[in-house]
């Protein structure tokens, strides 16, 4: 019978000889619908993160990571099933995860102990499998801030019942991933994944952050009352119904400087994880992983929500410091969430499952390579595929065969439409032909359009809508005019 030694025993063993130091521990912060640019450190001058700015100081931030698309309006779900598979939506059964090996299951396989809380959209038996201990879990997709369903994990080996939380979401996953870290007795190394569910709506930040932002934020640069045509998921989602078309300037500013003032509370609790960290004398040999799990629109091209693949839903923020990690480094090569997994084994001396999608980022700062891959491709659905390189991108909406290109270098915010200009020509059969490589590479079966077909014009000016069960009365009366949310369907979290 052959011993098995875990990782973190081999390289305790190791130190005692002088060859290697111990694996690090992970501390794994992951925020729930936040815009890649919004982030102080990285060019945001109307918004205070100082804590996130400090973690962009002490490591590599990664410009231009994305979220793989989805197969669902509510891309959280795909998103984190990526996250913990390492592997693309076409690949895993996203809503369960059965049958996948996941990034907290692996580590715990070897040596360490893993701790789960906040945010998981994926069932709790994938939960439970992945995590050794957790606490404040809340099993959906959103609630209204102040009265997230969670449940713990007891030591029995069971989940509890579901309760309700006595905090604003943010501080109650902060306050269990604090008490993780201060009952945490250094025998092993941790893995301890806190998903937070801001900024993700309803967009009700604690009492005392909106009174940062007397002076509104200012509007997207690719701000628009409405998108003028169907993009295939506009129409009657739940993000989209958050704001009466047209979007007019006064309620997008409005909403960002509600939604900044909870990255704002976000960024602090953040801080007050950092500090216990450094407190418990862990922060020398902690990898700190700070991700999203998709961005979001909130007024630009007169969207909301996540569900398109322009930038700014489909762009997350993605920093990693830690020991043996460059400070202040930032790259502009592509990366994807499920490129994080492969990373973390490597930085932990564990062995990647061989058939993980992802790659490790590592080269992108050890200077091996300058980039790990020419382009990304964004599927989301069956409405919309996107593929881009360092400079084009080409949007296809294979229902109305309608196509967008993009010169990203010159026009970053996606505003002008150059598929029909001759000195543009040339891109599309390339940018097609490209499409289609990745679509045969992750096994995609839509068909996309080879010709542009103009889409036919739409105005949901006036257009009905009534609340989901989970916004606040304030909100309710702010953005829907006080019409009453559908009755709330008990001991059960949304599902966006």
């Amino acid at each position: 019978m052959k011993l098995r030694i875990p990782v973190w025993l081999g390289a305790v063993l190791a130190t005692a000889t002088g060859v290697v130091a111990a694996p690090p521990n992970i501390l794994f912060l992951f925020a729930d619908d936040q815009r890649a640019d919004t982030i102080g450190a990285h060019g945001n001058p109307h918004i205070r993160t100082p804590n996130l700015d400090g973690l962009a100081a002490n490591g590599v931030s990664f410009r231009r990571n994305y979220v793989f698309g989805g197969n669902s309006g509510a891309v959280c779900v795909p998103s984190r099933a990526m996250l913990m598979s390492g592997k693309t939506w076409f690949a895993v059964p996203t809503a369960t995860l059965a049958g996948v090996k996941l990034m907290p299951e692996l580590f715990g396989e070897n040596g360490y102990a893993t701790f789960g809380t906040g945010k998981w959209h994926n069932g709790a038996p994938s939960w439970q499998r992945a995590f050794q201990k957790g606490e404040a879990v809340m099993f959906g997709g959103m609630s209204d801030h102040t009265q997230v369903p969670i449940r713990d994990l007891g030591p029995d080996g069971q989940l509890t019942p579901p309760r309700t939380g006595e905090k604003f979401s943010t501080e109650l996953f902060a306050d269990a991933a604090v008490r993780f870290l201060e009952g945490h007795d250094g025998k092993k190394p941790f893995f301890l994944y806190a998903a937070f569910t801001a900024p993700h709506d309803p967009r009700q930040p604690p009492p005392g952050f909106p009174a940062n932002y007397a002076k509104r934020p200012p509007l997207p640069a690719n701000f628009q009352p409405q998108l003028p045509f169907d993009n295939g998921a506009m129409n009657g989602g739940r993000d989209e119904n958050l704001a009466a078309w047209p979007r007019t300037e006064a309620t997008i500013r409005d909403q960002l400087a509600e939604y900044y003032a909870m990255v704002e509370h976000l960024d602090a609790q953040i801080g007050r994880i950092l500090g216990v960290l450094r407190a418990k004398g862990y922060g020398d040999n902690t990898i700190i992983v700070y991700a999203a799990d998709n961005g979001l629109a909130l007024g630009s091209h007169g969207l909301l929500g996540k569900q398109s693949v322009f930038e700014h839903s489909m762009r997350t923020p993605f920093i990693i410091g830690g020991p043996g990690i460059p400070r202040g480094k930032s790259t502009e090569a592509f990366t994807y969430l499920f490129d994080i997994f492969p990373t973390l084994c490597e930085l932990a001396g564990i062995k990647a499952p061989a058939d993980l999608f992802g790659e490790s980022v590592r080269p992108l700062w050890d200077g091996t390579k300058a980039k790990i891959r020419d382009s990304v491709f964004l599927p989301y659905i069956e409405v919309q595929r996107a593929v881009r390189d360092e400079r084009w991108k080409l949007i296809a909406y294979p229902k109305p065969g309608y196509l967008q290109l993009f010169d990203l270098q010159a026009d970053p915010d996606e505003t002008t439409n150059l598929i029909d200009r001759p000195e543009a020509a040339a891109q599309v059969p390339r940018l097609l032909g490209l499409m289609k490589a990745w679509q045969a590479k992750v096994g995609d079966k839509v068909v996309v359009p080879e010709k542009s077909t103009p889409p036919p014009a739409i105005d949901l000016a006036g257009k009905p809508r009534v609340p989901d069960q989970w916004q606040p009365a304030w909100i309710v009366d702010k953005y829907f005019g006080g019409v009453k949310a559908p009755p709330a369907k008990a001991g059960k979290a949304g599902q966006k």
